[in-house]
C-alpha cells in the first residue's frame, strides 16, 4: 500500500486516511508520495479507457492508491456519485488538427475546482462516519477553491467548513457561492491578498491547543486546499480522461496558480500517461517561471490579474513539485506564533535539469489575457474565460519553438463567472450560469476579519491582530 511522507520528513509515514483526516503535518510539511511509489498503468491499460465514463476513469487511476483502505465497491459508489455525469459532465473539444480544450467547468460551482472538492468531501465524510468523529475543514481561496469545496461540503452531516477569501479580490458570483450556502459553510473575508489568508489557514491547522480549547478535540482541524493530499491524487484524473478521447500523446497547458492541477498532471505523466510536455502558464506572479530560468526563488508582492483565482505568489504545490524532482523547500516559521518569517526558502536544489526537462513555464501578462480572448472568439467563435486565456496564450509561446505538438488546453472556469472581463475582451457579456443566477437573489452570511495584515517587502503578510480575530470568531462560533 502506498505511504505518504511529509516533505519535511521523509521518515514519518502515512496512509492516505490518516494524512487525509490531518491535512497537513504537524511539522508544516505537504503529504506526498515519493516517486518510486507512484503506480505505472501499462499502455494497454490506458487504451482500455477510451470508451470508460469519466467515474470509471477516476476508478482504474485512484483505486491504485486507495485500493488497501476504502473497498472497491465502496470507492466506486464515492465516484459514481462524485462524478455523476448529469451533475459535473466533463467535455473535450477539437480545435484544430492539434489544439483541444478540455472544459472543466460544468460541475455544481462551474470550476474545474469542483472535482478536486467532490472526491475529497465524500472520501473524508466516508472515513468520518466509519471512524464517528467531526472534523472543521478550513480553506483559503484566491476564487474559485472556496465555492467548489463549500458546494461540495454543504450539508454533509460530519463536516463543518470554514472559508476564507480576500476582501474585494473576488468576483460577486465567486464570493456568492459561498456566502449564500449557510448551515455548516462559514465564510470570512479577510482584509489582505489570498497569501494572507493561505497563511491564516494554514496556522489554524497547526493549532493544536486552540483546537483542544474550542472543540476539546486537538485533530479538529483539517484542509481541503490544496494543500490536502485529497486533492491532489484526484487531479491526476484529468489528463487521463483526455488522452481516452484523443488516444495520441499530448502536450498539457495548464493555467496555474497554486498548482495542484500541475502537480496533478506531472503525477499523471509519472504513471505513464505519455504526456510529452507540461506547459506551466501563469499571470503576472512569475516566481515560477523565473525560478525555472534562473534558478533563484524571490518572492514579490502579488500582482493583480483578470486571472483572479491565480493571484499567487508562493504556491503551496511547489513543494511538492520541489520535492517531485529531489528537491526540498519549506517555510521558516516563528516557533511561538507560527507565523512564517522566511518563505519559500529551498535547501535542497531540484533537479533542475529534469524539470526543465518536463515542464516549460511562461508569464502571460494581464494585456495578453485580453487579446487572447478575443483572438480565440474572433478565430474560433469560442469564449474562454481569463485563466483559459493564460492556457492558451502560453501553449502558443511554447509552439514558438515547437509548431507541431497535439495539445490539451486545460478550461478551468466557466466564463460566465467573469461577465466584465469576458465583455471587456470580447464586447460581449456572457451568459451568467442557472446556479449562480439563483445565488444572487439569496441572503448572504459573512464573517469579517477587519483587522489589518503586515505590510513586508515581500507584499501583505498575516498579523497577529488578524489570528487572534478569527480565532475569536471561531470560538464565539463553536466554542
Amino acid at each position: 500500500m502506498p505511504k505518504y511522507y511529509s516533505t519535511n520528513d521523509k521518515s514519518a509515514k502515512v496512509s492516505f486516511e490518516e494524512a487525509l483526516l490531518k491535512g497537513q503535518p504537524d511539522d508544516f510539511g505537504l503529504y506526498m508520495i515519493s516517486r518510486e511509489d507512484i503506480p505505472r498503468f501499462s499502455k494497454e491499460e490506458i487504451d482500455e479507457m477510451s470508451s470508460m465514463s469519466y467515474a470509471d476513469i477516476a476508478f482504474r487511476v485512484l483505486n491504485y492508491f486507495l485500493s488497501e483502505e476504502i473497498p472497491r465497491n465502496d470507492l466506486k459508489k464515492i465516484l459514481s456519485n462524485a462524478y455523476d455525469n448529469s451533475k459535473i459532465p466533463t467535455t473535450v473539444q477539437k480545435v484544430d488538427d492539434n489544439t483541444y480544450i478540455l472544459w472543466l467547468t460544468n460541475g455544481p460551482t462551474y470550476s474545474f475546482k469542483d472535482y478536486a472538492a467532490r472526491f475529497f468531501g465524500r472520501t473524508l465524510n466516508y472515513f468520518l462516519t466509519k471512524r464517528n468523529l467531526r472534523r472543521t475543514v478550513v480553506v483559503a481561496t484566491s476564487g474559485d477553491t472556496g465555492g467548489a469545496v463549500a458546494d461540495a461540503l454543504h450539508n454533509l452531516d460530519k463536516i463543518d467548513n470554514i472559508v476564507f477569501f480576500p476582501k474585494g479580490s473576488i468576483s460577486e458570483g465567486q464570493r456568492r457561492q459561498m456566502t449564500t450556502l449557510q448551515g455548516n459553510v462559514y465564510a470570512f473575508e479577510v482584509n489582505g491578498d489570498f497569501d494572507v489568508c493561505q497563511s491564516l489557514a494554514k496556522i489554524l491547522l497547526g493549532g493544536k491547543e486552540f483546537a483542544a480549547e474550542v472543540f476539546g478535540d486537538s485533530e479538529r482541524f483539517t484542509s481541503a486546499n490544496s494543500i490536502s493530499l485529497g486533492r491532489l491524487l484526484p487531479q491526476a484524473v484529468y489528463p487521463f480522461f483526455a488522452y481516452s478521447k484523443i488516444n495520441k500523446p499530448f502536450v498539457a497547458s495548464i493555467p496555474s496558480g497554486n498548482f495542484g492541477d500541475m502537480m496533478g498532471t506531472a503525477i499523471a505523466k509519472e504513471m505513464g500517461l505519455p504526456i510529452s510536455k507540461i506547459v506551466c502558464g501563469v499571470n503576472e506572479n512569475k516566481e515560477f517561471p523565473d525560478f525555472l530560468t534562473t534558478g533563484k526563488y524571490e518572492i514579490h508582492p502579488s500582482v493583480s490579474s483578470p486571472s483572479s483565482a491565480m493571484i499567487v505568489s508562493h504556491p503551496s504545490n511547489l513543494a511538492r513539485l520541489i520535492d517531485f524532482y529531489e528537491g526540498h523547500m519549506h517555510d521558516i516559521r516563528d516557533p511561538i506564533t507560527k507565523k512564517v518569517t522566511q518563505p519559500g526558502v529551498i535547501t535542497r536544489m531540484p533537479d533542475m535539469e529534469a524539470m526543465r526537462r518536463d515542464i516549460f513555464s511562461v508569464s502571460v501578462n494581464n494585456q495578453q489575457h485580453y487579446e487572447t480572448m478575443r483572438m480565440v472568439f474572433d478565430v474560433y467563435g469560442i469564449i474562454l474565460d481569463p485563466h483559459g486565456s493564460v492556457g492558451w496564450r502560453a501553449l502558443e509561446l511554447f509552439r514558438e519553438s515547437n509548431p507541431n505538438d497535439m495539445a490539451v488546453i486545460y478550461e478551468t472556469a466557466d466564463p460566465g463567472k467573469f461577465p466584465v472581463d469576458i465583455e471587456q475582451a470580447i464586447g460581449i457579456k456572457p451568459d451568467v450560469p442557472e446556479g449562480m443566477k439563483k445565488q444572487c437573489l439569496l441572503e448572504e452570511r459573512i464573517y469579517s476579519i477587519k483587522s489589518n495584515p503586515e505590510n513586508t517587502s515581500q507584499g501583505p503578510r498575516i498579523s497577529n491582530a488578524q489570528i487572534e480575530e478569527a480565532k475569536e470568531i471561531i470560538k464565539q462560533l463553536f466554542g
